[in-house]
């Protein structure tokens, strides 16, 4: 991954992200590896075919481990993991989600709780297990990704635009709260993401014409459009920023 920015204080630091084996969270893996981070990363799918080519590339292979982050207590203990074989976590990055599509009246109790399970809870326990190090280590980043759709106000997934609000509101929360301890806790809010499951699930000509119709820039958004914003924040040069949000969609909203 070639950027044109680079961000020296991220050389070393220990990285901690959901859902970073494919999509939006792959490319954030590999722009933090080109960095000289250390990466840990959640993932559903496979990612030893992903890891060994970021060995290959990099010359140093991130830890992916298969976790449903649904299971607290599983990702929880994945980053224990990673804090031990790269070192305390200083930079977590919420990025996983799943935006499957639904109306009011197909969704029962059960599927309402398992999108929130996905879409907001864990960004509130990842947050809990990272910052006892963070504070002791005298600060640290925390980077939730939320979704231009709740600002739309999108339809076809109500749950998901719901919990992409709740991440606003979360941030804003922990940035109060843990500001006290130099902790800064941000959010990254992209647009439509040409990702390979958007193109595979949902990305039609039409779909995307009226998108791109709507946003101020005439091209549509790649993942590694995401990465360098989210490195500025992960930075020593957003360390006066905490509470905010970062919308990188074009010009849509």
């Amino acid at each position: 991954m070639q950027l044109d920015c680079e961000f020296k204080d991220l050389n070393g630091a220990s990285v901690f992200i959901t859902g970073g084996g494919s999509g939006i969270g792959a490319a954030l893996t590999e722009g933090f590896l080109a960095q000289g981070a250390k990466v840990g990363f959640v993932t559903l799918s496979d990612h030893s075919k992903f890891c060994d080519e970021m060995q290959e590339k990099y010359g140093v292979k991130p830890i992916g481990i298969q976790c449903d982050i649904q299971n607290i207590d599983g990702l929880q203990n994945a980053i224990e993991q990673v804090c031990t074989e790269n070192g305390n976590v200083s930079i977590l990055v919420n990025n996983a989600a799943s935006d499957a599509r639904h109306t009011l009246g197909d969704f029962s109790s059960d599927d309402w709780d398992a999108s929130l399970n996905t879409n907001l809870k864990p960004h509130f326990f990842t947050a809990q297990a990272v910052a006892k190090n963070m504070q002791k280590a005298g600060g640290g980043a925390i980077i939730n990704l939320s979704s231009n759709s709740y600002m739309l106000g999108l339809e076809g997934y109500p749950a998901y635009v719901t919990a992409k609000a709740g991440i606003m509101g979360l941030t804003k929360a922990l940035a109060r709260e843990l500001g006290y301890h130099n902790i800064r806790v941000n959010c990254l809010i992209p647009g439509w993401v040409m990702t390979e499951r958007q193109k595979e699930l949902w990305v039609t000509d039409d779909s995307l014409s009226e998108c791109l119709e709507q946003q101020s820039l005439k091209t549509a958004i790649l993942p590694e459009d995401i990465v360098a914003p989210c490195l500025f924040l992960a930075s020593n040069a957003a360390r006066m920023m905490t509470g905010q949000a970062l919308i990188i969609d074009g010009g849509r909203v």
